[in-house]
């Protein structure tokens, strides 16, 4: 019996729904949800204030990672290929893990955020980064076309 390798693009997409859940779970649930996910005192002094841009911000994160799963899915060939895949793999693949190894240089433009978030963070990204790269990779040849 042949065992299929762990097909990485699947796991990077299931890893991606757990982060839309995590800021699902900030915007539905209080202020304590921030605090907890290291967004910053700030940050969940804003939503005690009942103001939207927490909100806002967090929905448009939630909708970047609920696209970039779609991606991981398409690739695995658990959904329909979508448009551009190879390339917007890449180019996922490429944000994630300059997010992650960048650190450095942008937590200074979010200085409410605490030290352990960016840490946490950055290893997630580059986690994810490396299993979008490694998976894309994996998959190369069964996306379909030369300029998908």
């Amino acid at each position: 019996m042949h065992k299929r390798p762990l097909n990485l693009l699947s796991l990077a997409g299931l890893l991606t729904i757990v982060a839309v859940l995590l800021h699902v779970g900030c915007i539905f649930f209080d202020a304590s949800w921030y605090r907890f996910m290291g967004a910053g005192e700030q940050m969940a002094q804003i939503v005690e204030r009942g103001e939207t841009y927490p909100t806002i911000v967090t929905s448009v994160v939630t909708l970047v990672l609920l696209v970039w799963a779609a991606y991981a899915f398409s690739g695995a060939g658990k959904i329909l290929q979508l448009p551009l895949l190879r390339t917007g793999l890449v180019v996922i693949a490429t944000i994630l893990l300059a997010r992650g190894l960048g650190f450095y240089f942008i937590m200074a433009a979010f200085p409410g955020n605490s030290l352990t978030f960016w840490i946490v963070s950055s290893s997630i990204c580059v986690v994810l980064g490396l299993l979008y790269a490694l998976g894309t990779k994996q998959s190369w040849q069964s996306m379909s076309g030369p300029t998908q």
